[in-house]
């Protein structure tokens, strides 16, 4: 922290702390008192103050975030004078506000009760965005947000639809619920597959190509070119599910715009150059394979693709999750993942909120707290870069013009009105 970040001098600026303090406590102990669970903006707005994280490459800075009836970053100021005497002012010196998070690969899962709305989508624990990367055609026109605001409670949700394999071909064979997949047996059923889907509405189009543990069928390169061509003359990206060096390079080759995970076998050096050179994005979703014992090689191949400069985005891929019934949710481990391959902890915060923000499909988010720009911004109670476990309990979240408070925040404690420490982003 630099001088300039410091409170004012003297005990005119410790008043002003101490003031400051007193009425944040005061607005997160009323909001968390009443259990709000989303409502509008105060007419008159609301702050947020704490180490303020706007995104991108900038630096952590002890600031408050001021947002105007409307919902928008009215101003991003360290001078506390002036603010208006009924403004809601949320957090204090041991909150950190940061744009909310985007998960770029998810699977929304309908409720048990036979209804088509998703069970939760997690917005309350900082998701102010997710894509949903398989779903029958119906559901996935239920849960589409577009161009539109989300509805209440909801953040941004992206689609694709059905994933477009092979005759016979994995997931559906295995895992994949009825419709969640397509068959696409040639060239030509490839492009009307893409066209309709593409008039439907879709926001991407997932390609599967996995051969799965039994060694199913898996689109070929004629059919891989296809798709990858129609998508882009509906101006629709691709993102393709590919695991291994043949079917990675086989995606390249045809000119995918993503990867809806990091490899599981290990790449060569040429084709982690040929991703990184090509601009081709990556989901990360290492913890899923962690969890599921092949991580290793996973997790090589994303530092190596740090490393040559390639884009990584947050995912965790909650198939299992989703179909299970749980709840969508930021996941700390990711973020630790996405550190320990190069990144570091401020590097993967903006892998989950700018870049994840501009995944294939992804609309009315930018990873960044802008002045002028509506607000989609998490206040959190402690540095999630000494401890990424604190997205399991932020504060509150903003977005959309509505404040939401987290049904697990913890109880508010008053905090003394001292400088803050200077939070370093850790390597």
């Amino acid at each position: 922290m630099t001088d300039q970040d410091q409170p004012p001098p003297g005990r005119r600026g410790v008043r002003l702390r101490a003031a400051l303090a007193d009425r944040a406590r005061t607005g997160l102990g009323l909001i968390l008192s009443r259990r709000l669970k989303t409502g509008a903006v105060p007419s008159r707005g609301v702050a947020f103050v704490g180490t303020v994280w706007t995104g991108g490459a900038d630096e952590p800075r002890f600031e408050m975030v001021v947002l105007d009836g409307a919902g928008r970053v009215a101003d991003i100021r360290a001078e506390r004078s002036g603010l208006p005497s009924d403004l809601l002012v949320l957090g204090g010196v041991s909150h950190w506000v940061v744009p909310g998070i985007t998960d770029a690969h998810v699977h929304l899962s309908p409720p048990t009760d036979g209804t088509t709305e998703p069970l939760s989508t997690g917005l309350e624990t900082g998701l102010v965005g997710i894509r949903d990367l398989a779903a029958p055609l119906r559901q996935a026109l239920r849960w589409r947000t577009g161009h539109q605001p989300p509805p209440p409670g909801w953040p941004v949700v992206a689609v694709s639809g059905p994933v477009l394999i092979a005759p016979g071909g994995y997931p559906a064979s295995c895992w994949a619920g009825d419709g969640d997949t397509e068959f696409v047996n040639s060239p030509v059923q490839a492009r009307w597959a893409v066209q309709r889907l593409a008039a439907d509405g879709m926001d991407v189009i997932k390609l599967g190509l996995d051969p799965g543990p039994h060694a199913r069928p898996v689109p070929p390169p004629a059919v891989v070119r296809a798709v990858v061509n129609a998508a882009h003359d509906a101006g629709l990206a691709v993102v393709a599910h590919a695991l291994s060096v043949e079917l990675v390079s086989r995606a390249v080759d045809a000119g995918v715009d993503e990867l809806a995970h990091i490899p599981t076998e290990r790449l060569p050096a040429d084709l982690i150059e040929r991703i990184a050179g090509s601009g081709i994005k990556l989901t990360s979703t290492l913890q899923r394979f962690f969890s599921e014992g092949f991580g290793r090689d996973a997790a090589a191949n994303a530092a190596d693709l740090v490393a040559a400069g390639a884009t990584l985005l947050y995912g965790t891929d909650g198939a299992d999750q989703g179909r299970s019934g749980a709840v969508p949710a930021v996941d700390p481990r990711e973020l630790d993942r996405l550190a320990a391959a190069g990144l570091g902890r401020l590097g993967a915060l903006r892998a989950a909120t700018e870049h994840s923000a501009g995944a294939a499909g992804m609309r009315r988010r930018t990873g960044r707290l802008r002045v002028g720009e509506p607000a989609a911004l998490v206040l959190l109670p402690a540095s999630p870069l000494v401890e990424p476990g604190v997205w399991r309990t932020p504060s509150a979240v903003f977005a959309d013009g509505r404040l939401t408070v987290s049904p697990n925040a913890p109880s508010h404690r008053a905090a003394r009105p001292i400088a803050p420490a200077a939070g370093q982003p850790a390597t």
